[in-house]
């Protein structure tokens, strides 16, 4: 590999649409967490979650495209996978509710758990409905936008992509608009800081952190299934490759911020779109482990930022007992 390879316009063209395509699926975790962590409930089970709405969002898509009798669109069927994924994202985080909220359970031991569960029931439901590991989906095709896709660089790797793409910039101002201009956001934000005086103000903690839990958890669920259905087409064990855990961390270096959280983001899946566009290149005097640890050595280098000043809620990761003060 030269530098001739690296520095052209197609090459910085290719990386930057794959960047932002790459983002997405941790973009949506990142953004749910967000939402999660501001109400207190730390939720360290991503990882699972973004797995299951994966592997379900897959099934469901598969099975709609090749239904025997009366096969769906491709297109319906991968936007019911997408919500097949958010749901299953969802009851996921019922259940970590369920133990954090309503038993009060310790947040960091029931968030590895439903990681565990997330790997064994995402890795079993794989192995029992598919024998050949190379089954793929029609899943979502881009979709340019006239004018703007012919832009030199920013055309391509801004305007040639797949619907979900062009919704995850909605769902990044819907969240910051409902953490900041709504009654909920609010109500969100003040249990996560002192759900004591939350309380008194007549406000019902564990309903709000329910509230808050059931969306972050819904988010990741959708990004796995954003990674299957919309990206890749197909599925695999473990395919989301600690993402989960990727978007615990960037929500740190975001700082609570979901504004910031589209530039971790951004920078992780920039460097996941280096380490796949040198390995296509064949380059072999770079050992392909070394780029596979590239996108996680940069959100180690990242994490930095946030060590010296955090803006996390006050009450994160503490149980709240009603009537404590």
């Amino acid at each position: 590999m030269t530098f001739e390879q690296i520095f052209t316009v197609s090459f910085l063209t290719v990386i930057l649409a794959s960047g932002i395509r790459l983002a997405i699926p941790t973009l949506f975790a990142v953004i749910g967490e967000i939402i999660t962590e501001k109400s207190g409930v730390l939720n360290l089970g991503l990882e699972g979650m973004m797995l299951m709405g994966a592997m379900l969002g897959f099934l469901v898509t598969w099975h709609l495209e090749n239904h025997p009798v009366a096969p769906l669109d491709p297109t319906l069927a991968a936007w019911i996978g997408l919500l097949a994924g958010a749901v299953t994202g969802l009851l996921m985080g019922l259940i970590m509710a369920f133990l954090s909220v309503t038993l009060r359970a310790d947040q960091v031991i029931s968030s590895v758990m439903l990681v565990l569960l997330g790997q064994s029931l995402s890795a079993y439901l794989f192995r029992q409905q598919f024998d050949d590991f190379a089954v793929q989906i029609t899943g979502l095709v881009p979709i340019p936008i006239p004018g703007l896709s012919d832009i030199p660089i920013l055309g391509p790797a801004f305007f040639q992509q797949d619907i979900v793409v062009y919704l995850a910039g909605l769902v990044v101002l819907g969240s910051w608009f409902l953490l900041n201009r709504t009654t909920l956001g609010l109500n969100i934000r003040a249990v996560g800081e002192n759900p004591g005086a939350a309380e008194t103000s007549g406000l019902n903690v564990s309903r709000i952190r329910y509230i808050a839990t059931l969306i972050g958890a819904s988010l990741a669920g959708l990004g796995g299934a954003v990674l299957t259905v919309a990206q890749l087409h197909f599925a695999r064990e473990g395919i989301t490759a600690g993402r989960g855990w990727i978007a615990v961390a960037l929500v740190i270096f975001a700082r609570w911020n979901p504004w910031l959280a589209v530039v971790g983001a951004l920078l992780f899946g920039l460097a996941d779109a280096v380490q796949f566009r040198i390995q296509a290149l064949g380059d072999q005097s770079i050992p392909y482990e070394l780029l596979l640890m590239l996108p996680y050595v940069l959100t180690i280098l990242v994490l930095f930022r946030g060590i010296k000043k955090t803006e996390q809620p006050e009450a994160l990761g503490q149980p709240y007992i009603r009537g404590a003060r």
